[in-house]
């Protein structure tokens, strides 16, 4: 059996997520997950629509979106280049209910204060939101910064992790 690429769609508390990967032998590999309206989200075909492989995958953002999830165990592609594939690891340690900001991603990369553009721009190009939490990452002055998913998104997400307190109407 050989891989092919396959789609599916997750209803959220943000919008319908749009989730892609790849399908094998060895089970599916997440390559994308991303939000309505969110630039550069993959194109799909309506004939690769399959949810049969991403079972695993729903049942851990329907735990998260529940509150009973804080990580996701999903195997994700690493297409990247090597500097984008270190910044998107360097995520894996901005825990569930945390923030950090641009410049301490940088250091502890080990990065001048100059590549904390090159960072932003390796963050915008996470095409695994939510699942690579580039949504914890924020201004030094605590202000949300761009997120590809929209702003809006990224505030209601720290606020679901505990990292930001519910605005109070």
């Amino acid at each position: 059996m050989r891989t092919r690429t396959v789609h599916t769609v997750h209803p959220s508390p943000l919008g319908d997520l749009l989730l892609t990967g790849t399908a094998g032998p060895s089970g599916l590999t997440l390559t994308s997950l991303s939000m309505p309206g969110q630039r550069g989200a993959p194109a799909v075909r309506q004939e690769d629509l399959d949810d049969g492989p991403f079972a695993e995958a729903h049942r851990q953002l329907d735990a998260y979106f529940a509150g009973r999830r804080t990580r996701f165990e999903l195997p994700l592609d690493t297409t990247g280049t090597p500097f984008q594939r270190a910044v998107w690891q360097a995520l894996e340690n901005v825990h569930h209910g945390t923030t950090t900001t641009y410049g301490e991603l940088a250091s502890r990369l080990d990065l001048p204060r100059a590549d904390l553009r090159a960072v932003g721009r390796a963050l915008g190009d996470n095409p695994l939101l939510l699942v690579r939490p580039c949504h914890r990452v924020i201004g030094a002055d605590g202000s949300m910064r761009g997120y590809a998913g929209g702003v809006e998104r990224k505030l209601w997400l720290l606020t679901h992790e505990g990292a930001l307190q519910p605005a109070l109407m």
